[in-house]
């Protein structure tokens, strides 16, 4: 699986869990700090990764 195919994993399930959180939370959100919930948890996804790979690669 290439690197885009990942990314697009998570870009879909980012918007769809950040869908999901802001209606159960926040029902009125716009729809800019829905997009605004996704690409942060799009960026924590692709942080958790740099975390677990920097933990493997140390001796």
């Amino acid at each position: 699986m290439t690197q885009f195919h990942i990314f697009i994993i998570r870009a879909i399930l980012g918007a769809v869990f950040a869908v999901i959180l802001s209606r159960m939370f926040y029902p009125e959100a716009n729809l800019v700090y829905v997009i605004g919930l996704g690409i942060i948890l799009v960026g924590l996804a692709y942080f958790a990764e740099y975390l677990r790979n920097r933990k493997k690669q140390q001796p």
